[in-house]
Formats: C-alpha cells, sequence, structure tokens
C-alpha cells in the first residue's frame, strides 16, 4: 500500500453497527483534510448477513469507489444463522472475514475479532497471508469491549486500532463520539478507543510501510449521499409535502426529507402503497404545494397510474425512482440501472415526462432543484432517476454547494382580480386553454374565487369537461406534447449544461454513460489517457426530453463510443440510438449487472478489450455488446 490513497473496509453483520461506524470514520478522514468516497454493500435482511462498508480516502479527488482496497477490519457477524443453516448459508459469522479476503490488495492489513473469528476455520488463510504478503493483527476486540460495557463497542476497538496502524490522531474520532454519543456511553468508548489504540502501538509492529495520506480543503466541505443532495435540492426548492411507502432504497430520501419537513411547517405521510402515495402527492400540488414521492422498482410501478392522472391534468409533481437489481423484488440492496426504459416509458398512452439522472452528490441537489423549476413551471411530473449506489454512498461535497438560496415559487397561477376578467366555459375556469405559451396555461388554486374547473383524467375540453371531440383532442395532446420542446429549449439555454463533458477535446474515442457511472468513467478516462490513449468522456442527465444536438455533436467528434451502464440489455445505448436514428456502427456497450458498481479497472479493461475487437474482458462480470450484433 502506498500513500496515495487508504481504501479501508470494516465488515460484519446487519445490525452490528458497521454503518454508524464507517460514517464516523468517513467524517474523520475528511476533518483531516482528506476526499472521502464510501461504498455500502449490505443483504436483504434486518439482521445478520455479511455486510460491508468501504472508504477510500485520498488527498486529491476521489470519484468512486477504488480498485479492491488495501485495509480490512473484520468484525465478525454477531447476528449469524444458527449452526444448522451452515449447508445452505455456510458459516456466517466467519464471512466478513473469508468472503473479504479475495478483493484485499497485495501487502495490504487484515484485523480481525480474535474474539469471535478463528482463522483455522478458513481454508489456506495462513498460506494466502504469505502469499500476499498481507499484515494481520488478531486482536481480541469483543474481549476488549466486554471489559468496559457492551460487545458493539468492539467497533470502537477497531477504530483505535486503525489510526493506531494508519497513524490516525484520534482526536477528530474523539470530538465525533462527543457529538454523537451520551455521557453514559461516552467514556467507556473512550477508555476502549486510547486502549486498543495503545495496545496495537505497544504489542504489534506498525511500521508495514502504511500511513495515511495528508490533505487540506480549500474549503469546507460535508460528507453526504445522493440522497442527502436530493432531500437538501428538494427543501430549497419549497417542498413542503412528501408521501411515501419505505422501500429500499428511496427510503433514505424519504427519511432524509421526513426527519427536516416538520421543522419547517411541512408534512410527512407514510401511506398503504406507492398508489395512495403519489395520489396524495398529486392532492397537495393540486391544492398548492409543491410536493414529491418517490419509490424503487415494483413500488414505481404502482405508481404508472397516478402518474397518467398527473399528466394529463397537467399538475406538476416531482417523484423519485430508486433503482435496484430486478426484476421483481430482484435483489433490493444492490445497485442497477435498470429501470431506465420502466421509467421513460410506464403510464398510458402518449405520455409526457421530465427525466432527469444526476450523477453525483452534488448534481442531485442541483437537479432536484431544478426537478422543481421545471414541474412547478411547466405543470409536468419529473422524475429523478438515481440507484443504491448514488443512494447509499457518500462523499465529500463543498460545503458552499448548498449555499443557494430558497425558491417557493409554485409557478404561473392566477390572482383572484385575474379571475374576475377570465375567460369562462359554462361557467367555468378555461384550465386548459389551447393557447397557453409554451403549451402552458395558468391554473388557479382551489379555494380561489371565481377559479373552479374539472380536473379529469378523461380527456377534456379547456374547462376541464370530459370531451372526446377529434380536434379538441388533438389540440390538447399538441399542447401538451410541446412542453417538452419549450423544455428542451430552456435547459439548452442553461449557463452550466446538465451534461458533463470531461477529458481532451480532440479525443479519438469515448465513453458515454448516464446517473452514478459519472464519476467511475472520469476516473477510467484519466487512466486510460495516462496509459497514452485518447479517450473522453460525456455522462447524460437530461433523458427525457433527450439533448440531441449536444449528444450529436459529442458522438461526431470520435470515431467510436463505450456506453457503460448497469444492466443487462444496454437500455441506455438503445435510448441514444432511438433518440439519434443512427451511430450503430460506433457504438458498442460495456454492461455490468451483478449486483456491484463498476470499479474503475473494469471500465478500463472493457475499453481496452473493444480496442482490440475483443467481446471478451479480462475476468470481470462485464461484458461487450456491439450495437449491431457484430
Amino acid at each position: 500500500m502506498t500513500d496515495d490513497e487508504l481504501i479501508w473496509r470494516i465488515a460484519g453483520g446487519s445490525g452490528d453497527g458497521i454503518d454508524s461506524t464507517s460514517q464516523n470514520f468517513a467524517k474523520a478522514l475528511m476533518r483531516s483534510g482528506l476526499n472521502v468516497f464510501t461504498h455500502r454493500h449490505y443483504p436483504s435482511r434486518i439482521r445478520g448477513g455479511h455486510t460491508y462498508v468501504e472508504i477510500r480516502a485520498s488527498d486529491h479527488d476521489v470519484k468512486s469507489r477504488g480498485d479492491n482496497y488495501n485495509f480490512l477490519l473484520a468484525l465478525g457477524d454477531s447476528f449469524a444463522r444458527n449452526p444448522q443453516d451452515e449447508a445452505y448459508y455456510g458459516n456466517e459469522e466467519i464471512k466478513p472475514l473469508s468472503e473479504n479476503l479475495d478483493e484485499l490488495r497485495e501487502g495490504g492489513v487484515i484485523v480481525y475479532d480474535s474474539g469471535l473469528l478463528d482463522t483455522d476455520e478458513i481454508p489456506n488463510f495462513e498460506e494466502r497471508v504469505e502469499e500476499n504478503d498481507w499484515h494481520v493483527y488478531d486482536l481480541d476486540l469483543r474481549g476488549l469491549a466486554k471489559e468496559h460495557g457492551r460487545e458493539v463497542m468492539r467497533n470502537t476497538a477497531g477504530v483505535g486500532a486503525t489510526c493506531a496502524i494508519v497513524d490516525l490522531d484520534l482526536e477528530p474520532i474523539e470530538k465525533l463520539m462527543e457529538d454523537a454519543m451520551p455521557e453514559k456511553i461516552l467514556e467507556p468508548n473512550l477508555e476502549i478507543l486510547h486502549e486498543a489504540y495503545e495496545s496495537v502501538q505497544e504489542d504489534y509492529e506498525t511500521d508495514v510501510g502504511i500511513s495515511l495520506p495528508t490533505g487540506e480543503h480549500d474549503e469546507d466541505q460535508v460528507l453526504v449521499s445522493g440522497s442527502h443532495g436530493i432531500a437538501y435540492g428538494a427543501l430549497d426548492e419549497g417542498c413542503r409535502f412528501i408521501s411515501g411507502y419505505p422501500m429500499t432504497p428511496w427510503t433514505d430520501v424519504y427519511t432524509i426529507m421526513t426527519q427536516n419537513l416538520s421543522d419547517m411547517g411541512g408534512i410527512s405521510e407514510q401511506v398503504e402503497d406507492e398508489i395512495a402515495a403519489a395520489s396524495l402527492a398529486i392532492g397537495a400540488s393540486h391544492a398548492g404545494a409543491k410536493a414529491m414521492s418517490g419509490s424503487s422498482g415494483g413500488g414505481f410501478a404502482l405508481m404508472s397510474e397516478p402518474l397518467g392522472l398527473a399528466e394529463i391534468t397537467e399538475t406538476p409533481l416531482v417523484l423519485v425512482e430508486a433503482m435496484r437489481a430486478g426484476p421483481s423484488t430482484g435483489m433490493p440492496t444492490k445497485p442497477e440501472q435498470g429501470d431506465l426504459e420502466h421509467v421513460l416509458y410506464t403510464s398510458q398512452g402518449d405520455s409526457n415526462r421530465v427525466v432527469m439522472a444526476p450523477g453525483d452528490a452534488q448534481e442531485s441537489y442541483e437537479q432536484a432543484r431544478k426537478a422543481f423549476q421545471i414541474a412547478y413551471g411547466y405543470q409536468i411530473p419529473v422524475i429523478v432517476l438515481y440507484d443504491q449506489k448514488l443512494s447509499g454512498g457518500h462523499q465529500t461535497v463543498p460545503e458552499s454547494t448548498f449555499d443557494e438560496e430558497p425558491n417557493p415559487d409554485i409557478g404561473d397561477v392566477v390572482t383572484e382580480d385575474e379571475l374576475e376578467d377570465a375567460e369562462r366555459l359554462a361557467g367555468r375556469f378555461k384550465r386548459y386553454r389551447y393557447d397557453g405559451e409554451d403549451g402552458v396555461s395558468p391554473r388557479s388554486i382551489p379555494g380561489q374565487k371565481g377559479g373552479n374547473f374539472l380536473a379529469s383524467g378523461n380527456e377534456h375540453n379547456e374547462a376541464g369537461h370530459i370531451s372526446e371531440d377529434p380536434d379538441n383532442r388533438v389540440l390538447q395532446m399538441n399542447r401538451r406534447m410541446g412542453k417538452l420542446d419549450a423544455i428542451r429549449e430552456e435547459l439548452d439555454s442553461m449557463d452550466q449544461s446538465n451534461q458533463t463533458v470531461y477529458g481532451p477535446e480532440d479525443a479519438d474515442y469515448a465513453i458515454l454513460g448516464f446517473g452514478s457511472t459519472k464519476g467511475v468513467v472520469e476516473e477510467s478516462v484519466d487512466r486510460l489517457n495516462d496509459d497514452g490513449h485518447s479517450v473522453k468522456a460525456m455522462n447524460v442527465s437530461d433523458l427525457l426530453p433527450f439533448p440531441r444536438e449536444e449528444v450529436r455533436e459529442f458522438l461526431e467528434s470520435v470515431n467510436e463510443a463505450l456506453v457503460v451502464e448497469m444492466n443487462a440489455s444496454a437500455q441506455f445505448r438503445r435510448h441514444i440510438q432511438g433518440e439519434l436514428g443512427m451511430y450503430g456502427e460506433k457504438l458498442y456497450s460495456l454492461l455490468k449487472y451483478d449486483g456491484n458498481p463498476f470499479e474503475p479497472a473494469e471500465v478500463v479493461d472493457g475499453f481496452e478489450s473493444r480496442l482490440e475487437d475483443s467481446v471478451e474482458t479480462g475476468g470481470y462480470n462485464t461484458r461487450i455488446e456491439s450495437a449491431t450484433g457484430d
């Protein structure tokens, strides 16, 4: 391991406090001046089952998880299944150590809890240690924790041991503990932290070529996930109503919103299912509130009917869809980008909505705000599409990102004075005028005198009365669909595009991605160019309406492009071809769908394999596919 970066993996069982311990350690690294990126891997169980969190920390910018890792803290699974289940599930207690060895780099460190884990149960453990030059620290972390209080405090002992080995000062850890823990458990935890730290320094050799990089931030940083970005963006745009039903991984956004809304005079409602959730949000928006809802996978499928209602009644609405591996229940806690086509096309008939896919935590904030501006400016549903990787992974972001002015504006609403002179049809306000600018007809809010109209799920005339007149149908459809052209014009006129282009402008080759693959693709581009290739990248966030000219110009500038996405059917590549109607000969896909996000080495390998006209990748769970089937 070099001083370039620390990739620390803490492994245990679900319910063992792995996530909270990793969060505190990541914050301590951030406060020490380092840039941090985290990755969560956890099973679809409340308690028990192998889980780990990986923290990558460096003095340079880190945009994704790294290639493998170099420091393992293995705590064991204290909620493992009974031994009689081992025939099927294996020895779960030992898995936090045994299942993490394959990805540990040569020369890496292992700290394991010898109070719970027995390496004699791992085949060829000693041989592998010697072969890979691993540095092993067998510490009775559980015993130490029991001496001072509760067994769960072994996590603190593990952090103390880690700090001793990588030479990290305990002060930032202590400060975080003081901020988070009540006095009753603070003192024993501080004692355990120091005892583990001092024990390793006194009794073990720590000069094994490992030290933490040193860094300093130019400005204050915060450690946030894409879920934080979406929630904070929604709150700053004046969202004061959210309704939902818990479903991994969307629950993170829902929870953060719920925790904050009550302090802002807002409302959070947990309902019986996703149909009710989306319907409540539509009702709140119809009544004049800025509202949102969301779900994941199958839960979002239930929102198809109310989504169509929002489209035809032109009710502003923001929905978030957190993708996970499907179909059906699939792998609820694993990342995938397989819901793209579902989100683009679900609903009834010729539906019209906007779909945005932020690429990192900062974009999540910015594009969540833009989603509300478009939804309420154009009276249209907007879907923010992300995945489990972006939902649960944390990264350092400048605190100034969130220093933006709030925006409570709910769009074009008529005043009661304007309603006095407004045109009417059969005594009702013409809510759905044919001649609305950019397809947008000013709306009234329930309770306004003279503002009554019908909001029907049937096709309707200007006042909302059900109508099957052919001419009215064409006028209303054209007006609603025309909004997408106006929205595309607005997005194209922004000072900064939602699409991110990275790398040398005159590069010969390109890599395209959407959403959370942004960071790993950009790091791969840096490596490829350092190795003598000529590569640039584009990450597309505007999925509907699609930035046709921007993507077309980018593709015209290169010889060939590799489209990187986490699904089995190349949905994003097909979307590009469908929107542009060409470039089949230029586009190749690099696909991954094993429940783990891409690592930079996998993208680099996929690109180089394609340059060699190979469809085989170097031993990774990835697949190369041609757009033309060649």
